[in-house]
């Protein structure tokens, strides 16, 4: 094969050129693939050869190597270990000298694919020398450096910290910082402070020393301060990693940074000034996660102090936010992820707001007071947004008064001559009532006499331009969620219906594709919905067919283009979410369960209509639909689920988008607490399909505590005939929890799954132990009561649970000693947890656990007593 010819036309206009080249490509990788590898990599590596093949040729060696679908991933790596040493040798050798070509691109090409062949070796203790052939390319010529140190870069992103030994760090942020110097090149600058910021989280032992780290600290704070407008914004990069990775050794150079930042704010170009914004908005989430972990008084038992950055630079910090607001782009548009200053001050001003709570407030009230009347629509606009961006964090008490004064001039300025103006009003009054209303508000900001007008400013505003009316519709959700836990009368009952019928003229306007009106036109009716009254029931009844109706449309429309498609795909799903919400409304309660069932029939047989639309997020709503008809039916779902569990199985089958697979989970448990015994004849498939995705490397590990907890779903329903899959069930459960046991990640993500595992393991033991009480078969979970005490035992000794787990934990005790009764005297007897960790529960200050402890207290006495 002629290689050369075979990438160009590969890379052809003409489609079946294309195509032939494809796939001589595929078939030589298919039949030789070590000889494909190393054409490749010798393409690459050979200056005589076009760029475009050799950029083909590395991007083709650089996706036989790692791939995002984790399963072919590791296909991948296990490929490439198995290969002849030799081989790997040959194209590594290839890939190091591409280094020193005179190409820009091939060199770049080259880092990617040395950077992930480095990170299948490393990890596997091979390679050993590759950073110190690195680093001693440092001293060569100027274009060898520049793509060492975007080698560097790509490594250190590649791999995690533990992999390299400290000496091998030195060397890699040695050779980075100087690539860092004013006296290298530009090019060199930039790769050098661009691999810095992937190195950040390697030099943890290096910022514990005072000099390095201010050898560090120097050259980052002096790149931002470079003529190159891309080296600065990656410097301000760096200073934003370094501010979340190493919060509590920047002290001695807050100072700095602050004057460094503050010109960057004022001066520079937007990429650069954003990123110096981001700085202080990523120490608000710092300190605001110490200060939410121990109080606002903050006594120093955190392993992070909390310094008062932000409360410390607040003098001089909130003018300068106040500034960036006055930044607005004339044409921005505010609905599509734009992002620009004035947004990014906004978000920050919101942060420190949360920071420091009623500090920010006499800072920021004479600029509101001096600017909100202003002729120039920026000065407007800027006051609004900052008014509404300090509403939450600072207390009540401080801005009830301050709103209750400022809330007529906000609905006048719904009126505004300017959309921009507008838009922020409509989303300051949701900020308003999303923070300032509600039952538990001693001093509400709405009353019987301003809701009228309230309201009919709202629903006007529905009529504005798509983004306006955007955020009316999030303002009125707020408005109605404060109203969900009032009793039985809200102010906003009188008005359900023309709320309502607002709504779905929104809903269906023309231009409702516009900035996700149609979309928060839905969400708001949910929640009107769910907040509704007794009173208005019939009304929420009249919806139904309404709905209904909509459903049959998009279910009947045929030849869309794709762009109609897609908005007919996103009605359907936002009809389902609706009749999901209405059908939970209306099994609420008997007066109405009987009307709600009348169209239970209709219902499930448009949900199973939309199952053959190929869209997950369609099969998401219709599935939790379908849930909470099963709840509201109960037993009488028994005559659906013939036709329904074809797609109850392809739910549970769908690991690609795991999202529909774990609604579906938990749709089983919903359809097992309306059927209990009569879900009995599909258990078979339904335990062999979730025993399968247990047993998967291709389901997202999110799914698995809530399949355990579905077992036990199973086991509550059918009871005593839960034992013919007990030898399949306990020895899963038995696995994941000596896995749950294993030393974690010390990462917050981790351990909050650990404890989503545990709580999904320890459900399903509390309910399997219940399903058998009182049945002649409870003998036959005493094999495993041995390995359960022995797992509450080792998370007891761990000291590391969460109310959540610790909860479930005393639960299972109790019913384990309960259902097994003096079976299971002796092994208590011998349990730590039992022993000592529910005498502990007993005075905790969680009631649920204190109340859960006190019974199994009881029923441990009366079990071990004998």
């Amino acid at each position: 094969m002629e290689v050369t010819q075979v990438l160009l036309n590969a890379q052809s206009i003409d489609g079946n050129v294309r195509k032939h080249a494809e796939e001589n490509l595929t078939q030589f990788q298919n039949q030789n693939f070590p000889a494909f590898l190393l054409s490749m990599s010798g393409e690459l590596s050979n200056d005589e050869k076009p760029v475009d093949s050799r950029k083909l040729a590395g991007l083709i060696l650089k996706n036989a190597l790692d791939a995002k679908e984790l399963n072919l991933k590791a296909e991948l790596v296990q490929r490439w270990l198995s290969l002849d040493p030799s081989v790997k040798t040959q194209i590594k050798g290839c890939m190091l000298s591409t280094l020193s070509s005179s190409a820009l691109d091939a060199r770049s090409t080259a880092s990617q694919v040395i950077a992930k062949v480095a990170g299948i070796e490393l990890r596997n203790s091979q390679w050993r020398e590759l950073v110190s052939t690195l680093t001693s390319n440092i001293s060569g010529p100027a274009h060898v450096k520049q793509a060492t140190l975007e080698t560097l870069g790509y490594l250190c992103e590649e791999i995690s910290p533990e992999i390299l030994v400290q000496e091998e760090v030195n060397s890699i942020l040695t050779s980075v910082v100087q690539g860092m110097s004013s006296s290298e090149s530009n090019d060199i600058r930039l790769a050098a402070t661009r691999a810095l910021y992937n190195a950040l989280s390697f030099a943890k032992t290096n910022f514990e020393n005072d000099m390095e780290r201010n050898y560090i600290m120097r050259v980052v704070c002096e790149a931002t301060l470079s003529p190159e407008m891309k080296i600065r914004q990656v410097a301000f990069e760096c200073l934003v990693s370094i501010s979340s990775m190493y919060y509590n050794q920047l002290a001695p150079y807050i100072k700095d940074i602050f004057n460094i930042t503050a010109k960057s704010v004022k001066e520079d170009e937007e990429p650069v000034a954003l990123q110096a914004i981001e700085f202080w908005s990523s120490i608000c989430d710092e300190e605001i996660d110490v200060l939410d972990e121990y109080g606002g008084d903050f006594s120093g038992e955190s392993d992070i102090p909390c310094f008062y950055f932000i409360k410390q630079a607040l003098p001089a910090l909130v003018p300068m936010l106040l500034e960036t607001l006055l930044k607005q782009e004339e044409d921005q548009d505010q609905d599509e992820g734009a992002w620009n200053i004035s947004m990014a001050g906004g978000t920050c001003l919101g942060l420190v707001a949360r920071t420091v709570g009623d500090d920010i407030v006499p800072l920021v009230m004479p600029f509101v007071q001096e600017n909100i009347s202003k002729p120039e629509w920026r000065r407007r606009e800027a006051a609004t947004y900052a008014f509404g961006s300090i509403l939450e964090g600072p207390s009540p008490d401080k801005l009830t008064p301050l709103v209750n004064l400022a809330l007529e001039f906000m609905l006048h300025a719904m009126k505004d001559e300017n959309s921009h103006v507008k838009d922020t009003t409509a989303w300051t009054l949701g900020r308003i009532f999303e923070f300032l209303h509600g039952p538990t508000m001693e001093a509400p900001v709405i009353t019987q006499s301003n809701f009228p007008h309230i309201l009919s400013v709202l629903i006007e505003g529905m009529k504005d331009v798509p983004n306006v009316a955007e955020k009316v519709c999030g303002a009125l959700y707020f408005l109605a969620q404060g109203y969900e836990d009032v009793g039985t009368s809200s102010l906003l009952t009188p008005f359900f219906q023309s709320v309502v019928e607002a709504l779905l003229t929104t809903a269906h306007r023309e231009d409702a594709g516009e900035s996700r009106l149609r979309t928060s036109a839905y969400e708001t009716l949910n929640e009107v919905v769910r907040c509704s009254m007794e009173e208005t029931a019939s009304i929420v009844m009249q919806l139904i067919p309404v709905f209904l109706m909509k459903l049959m449309e998009t279910l009947e429309v045929q030849k869309l283009s794709s762009e109609e498609r897609e908005k007919q795909i996103e009605l359907q799903g936002l009809l389902c979410g609706c009749l999901q919400v209405i059908i939970q409304k209306l099994s609420g309660s008997d007066s109405t369960k009987y009307g709600l069932l009348q169209y239970a029939d209709q219902m499930m047989a448009l949900f199973l209509r939309v199952f053959a639309f190929r869209n997950a997020t369609v099969h998401e709503e219709a599935m939790l639909a379908i849930g909470a008809l099963a709840y509201a039916t109960g037993a009488d779902f028994s005559k659906y689920m013939p036709d329904f569990y074809p797609y109850l199985e392809m739910g549970l089958q769908n690991f690609e988008e795991y999202q529909v697979c774990a609604v579906t989970v938990g749709v089983v448990g919903d359809i097992c607490r309306a059927l209990d015994e009569k879900i009995f004849p599909y258990c078979d498939g339904i335990m062999t399909q979730l025993l399968k995705d247990l047993s998967s490397n291709q389901l997202h590990r999110s799914v698995k505590p809530p399949i355990f907890s579905c077992f036990g779903d199973i086991a509550l329903a059918i009871g005593e005939s839960f034992d013919k899959y007990l030898v399949y069930a306990m020895p899963m459960l038995q696995g994941a929890a000596e896995l749950s046991l294993q030393p974690a990640n010390s990462d917050d993500e981790m351990i909050e799954y650990n404890n989503q595992l545990r709580n999904g393991i320890l459900e399903a033991y509390s309910a399997i132990f219940q399903g058998f009480k009182n049945s002649p078969k409870t003998q036959l979970l005493m094999p495993y009561a041995p390995h359960i005490l022995q797992f509450l035992d080792s998370m007891y000794q761990e000291k590391d649970m969460d109310d959540m787990v610790t909860k479930a934990a005393v639960g299972v005790l109790g019913d384990l000693a309960d259902t097994l009764s003096a079976n299971a005297a002796p092994l208590l007897r011998q349990s730590l947890f039992c022993r000592d960790f529910v005498d502990e529960c007993l005075s905790s200050d969680d009631h649920l656990i204190k109340e859960t402890a006190e019974w199994v207290h009881m029923t441990l006495s009366r079990v071990v007593s004998g």
